[in-house]
């Protein structure tokens, strides 16, 4: 059973940059996809940025160019760099880890195995 913690939500101003992590704990040999999710109240969840077992990396079209999302492998640390934050970048940010090698931000968030409990972003003037 993996642990993910997610750290770095905050409330900032439109054009701030937040750098969220997830630290992945109790980590299992074999793939590991993993990704950020975002869900606004009153919105459905949706995919923001994935990373697969290759380090390739998926983010969605609302966020490219601002968002950047990397892993560091040695310590089982997944990021996700959000600049010029835009008031409808708001919401909870959970990252999620499913048990493939591959995989793009198309993945149904069903299918992932492990979730963090998430970090609150808001973006607000």
């Amino acid at each position: 059973q993996m642990d993910l913690a997610e750290s770095g939500g905050g409330s900032v101003q439109p054009g701030e940059s937040l750098r969220l992590s997830c630290v992945a704990s109790r980590v299992t040999p074999g793939g590991h996809c993993m990704a950020w999710f975002r869900q606004a109240p009153g919105k459905e969840r949706e995919a923001v940025a994935s990373i697969d077992s290759y380090g390739t990396t998926d983010v969605a079209d609302s966020v490219k160019g601002r968002f950047d999302n990397s892993k560091d492998n040695a310590e089982n640390t997944l990021y996700l760099q959000m600049n010029n934050l835009k008031p409808d970048d708001t919401g909870m940010y959970n990252c999620a880890d499913g048990r493939w090698f591959r995989c793009t931000i198309d993945y149904n968030a069903d299918k992932y195995n492990y979730w963090g409990q998430g970090t609150q972003v808001t973006v607000s003037s």
